[in-house]
């Protein structure tokens, strides 16, 4: 990819940066803990919704 970082992921590829279960991935989708958008017919999900989701893990775990 030229180097540059995508800003979207496929759904298996985030459950994989995420190091879950597809089902588990979808799972978070559904509870609205992730958001995604459709390109086409495709579901996908911004890196920055990752590391936004996971910041709020950090940030519970903390407290």
């Amino acid at each position: 990819m030229d180097g540059m970082e995508r800003l979207l992921l496929s759904t298996p590829d985030a459950a994989a940066r995420l190091n879950i279960g597809r089902s588990t991935l979808y799972d978070l989708i559904r509870a609205g803990s992730l958001a995604t958008v459709r390109v086409g017919r495709r579901r996908l999900v911004p890196v920055d919704d990752l590391a936004r989701y996971v910041a709020s893990l950090q940030a519970d775990g903390a407290e």
